[in-house]
């Protein structure tokens, strides 16, 4: 029986002709993954699969009502009131549209299985990775992403490529970083508000995206579809506890748990349906490989994408007195990244992506010992867990301004009605 629901995974004649385009490939790509899920046999069945196809043919109903409402009536007019909605609530924006009152009734209906304690833990877990969490996130999650050909489709309709990886990279860690405050995601804090934002400007690029006569939507399904925010989701939360360990830095059950838990709520709020996210780290090590096995193999576009984020390093504001040590240092930091990718992707990956052969991965061989050592020893002192969720923390914004340098983060730009 099982042989037969294995034969039967492909391309399925009444869905988007990218689910299951091939097969074999992606499970080279998820072999890592399908290694952690011993004992379990994570192929879906006949009906998971048509199921997780027919989540690419899905958007996000309350955005996409409010997209629409927004650009029938006019960004100019109702970005406003989005606003106004957003930072003092829908009851302060008087007569509000049917559309904007719908979509914020709904953000704002927190799940009755939303615990804020966790959320507080998830938050402190993803601090004591320190910089280590971000590399994780850049090198395995994101740069492994990118193999994702049709997820790419989009990034590359929306003019990704032209906005330059460096900025797109210190955007998106501006938001994690807001969503994993201890706190940020109550009603009026900066995560909370950020991922709204987020939401809204998927919804506005899914319906741009799919007016454009490059779009094959037999072939692709919906822009930014259920399936892949699925996908986007599962990398936050499975890939980066996994990758954590990788890298050295040991998390409890307890702690793992608390990160699911914490991005099942980010999830949910993004706008992915919450029968697609889950509770623990097992289920979503399921749900990944499966997904996985539904996406697209690599392109062209995997390469321009990989090169792009690959030279990412040499753009970044080190703030050294000399431009020769900052480009010195962009060099070490694209060569660092380069041997991290290396670990968590293998040979055949790395050429997907377009990114150099016959790369070691020396960086993480060298640190991981010590990573994991110093954390160990860490967490038997008085106060030395709490030690490395405040500095851990501390580098993790540090960060930024070698991200942003003097610039300011634009998280959500909303794209503009014409061109």
């Amino acid at each position: 029986m099982q042989r037969s629901v294995k034969q039967s995974l492909g391309p399925l004649a009444d869905l988007p002709g990218r689910h299951g385009a091939d097969v074999p490939s992606a499970r080279r790509t998820a072999r890592t993954l399908r290694w952690l899920i011993r004992g379990h046999d994570p192929d879906p069945s006949a009906d998971q699969w048509r199921a997780l196809g027919a989540s690419l043919t899905r958007g996000d109903a309350p955005a996409d009502r409010l997209a629409t409402w927004m650009r029938t009536h006019g960004l100019a007019t109702t970005q406003p009131l989005f606003e106004q909605a957003l930072n003092l609530g829908i009851g302060d924006v008087p007569d509000a549209p049917a559309e904007l009152r719908e979509f914020f009734q709904t953000v704002e209906a927190t799940p009755d299985w939303v615990q804020p304690k966790r959320l507080v833990a998830g938050a402190k877990a993803c601090h004591l990775s320190g910089l280590t969490g971000l590399q994780v996130l850049r090198d395995a999650a994101l740069m492994g992403g990118y193999q994702a050909s049709a997820i790419n489709r989009t990034l590359v309709l929306t003019g990704a490529l032209a906005k330059g990886a460096q900025r797109r990279v210190a955007e998106t860690t501006k938001w994690w970083i807001d969503c994993t405050t201890c706190g940020g995601l109550s009603r009026f804090a900066p995560g909370f508000k950020s991922t709204v934002r987020v939401r809204l400007m998927h919804a506005l690029v899914r319906q741009r995206v799919r007016a454009l006569p490059e779009w094959d939507e037999a072939y692709f399904g919906m822009p930014v579809n259920q399936g892949d925010m699925q996908a986007t989701y599962l990398g936050f939360s499975v890939i980066f506890l996994f990758g954590q360990r990788a890298m050295g830095v040991p998390l409890s059950r307890c702690e793992a748990e608390s990160v699911m838990h914490l991005w099942r709520y980010i999830g949910w709020l993004m706008g992915v349906e919450e029968a697609l996210l889950f509770e623990t780290e097992m289920e979503g090590r399921v749900g990944l490989y499966r997904n996985l096995l539904s996406q697209a193999p690599a392109d062209d576009s995997s390469i321009a994408l990989g090169r792009a984020l690959m030279d990412e390093p040499l753009s970044r504001h080190y703030g050294h007195a000399l431009p020769l040590l900052d480009k010195l240092q962009g060099r070490y930091e694209r060569a660092k990244h380069l041997s991290i990718c290396r670990f968590f992707l293998g040979g055949r990956s790395m050429s997907a992506l377009g990114l150099p052969g016959g790369v070691l991965p020396w960086y993480p061989l060298m640190t991981v010992p010590f990573t994991a050592v110093r954390h160990r020893l860490m967490r038997l002192l008085p106060g030395g867990h709490q030690a490395l969720v405040r500095q851990g923390r501390a580098a993790q914004e540090n960060y930024l301004a070698i991200l942003f340098g003097s610039g300011e983060p634009d998280i959500a730009r909303l794209p503009q009605p014409h061109g």
